[in-house]
């Protein structure tokens, strides 16, 4: 496997072949977002998780393939600065938590709860709400072979990163929240296969991740 998940911005952009699924991950704007191309093998369609900006870099590498679904994992505005382009160009909907739908440039197609499923061609996402970071942060699953037979992928804007969970801005209570989400819906189901793509930065997985989480609790964040 050659993908390593490291991007720079205006830098090339990294491409995995999964079964079912091509994922490429690129790295955009002042804040170094990352944001993740699926396509469907069988059928080219496409899904974009986070257009955060550059969007003409975006609309570049979608290229002619249909872009079926956007999705953005949460409400900062510097995970969604190229929203409003590629939307306009590609007609795609919007997808997102109704917690956080009320900031975004355009209008929600599509809202999402936990444990609902995102399609992109045959193949399909699912949602996973992980409260703390903001109302309606969510994360989503691919599980190629289902019932956790295959090492899953999880696409965690910026609830889960190597070294910690997400911002909480000093506040217990949403750190406890976001701890406790991440803990309970993400480490207690998943196996340390599980890779993990971030909002920003490096790759990491879960089997990485866990033996640090009662150092997170302590420090609290």
């Amino acid at each position: 496997m050659t993908y390593t998940g490291d991007v720079q911005v205006g830098g090339a952009p990294d491409v995995r072949e999964l079964p079912g699924l091509t994922v490429t991950k690129v790295a955009v704007g002042p804040y170094d977002n990352n944001a993740y191309i699926l396509r469907c093998a069988a059928t080219g369609e496409q899904l974009l998780i986070d257009a955060a900006n550059e969007g003409t870099r975006l609309l570049e590498l979608i290229g002619d393939g249909p872009l079926g679904r956007i999705v953005t994992t949460h409400r900062h505005q510097d995970h969604w600065q190229a929203l409003g382009q590629v939307a306009e160009a590609t007609h795609a909907p919007l997808v997102a938590h109704p917690h956080d739908a009320e900031v975004f440039p355009i209008p929600v197609g599509e809202y999402v709860e936990n444990g609902d499923t995102v399609r992109v061609g045959r193949s399909s996402l699912e949602v996973i709400h992980l409260r703390g970071h903001t109302p309606g942060s969510i994360a989503l699953l691919y599980d190629a072979g289902g019932e956790l037979t295959e090492s899953p992928h999880l696409f965690t804007g910026d609830s889960l990163f190597p070294g910690g969970v997400g911002n909480t801005w000093g506040d217990r209570s949403l750190f406890n929240q976001l701890l406790t989400d991440v803990t309970e819906r993400v480490f207690d189901r998943l196996p340390d296969t599980t890779w993990v793509y971030p909002g920003h930065g490096k790759d990491t997985t879960l089997g990485k991740e866990r033996p640090a989480i009662p150092e997170w609790r302590n420090r609290g964040w």
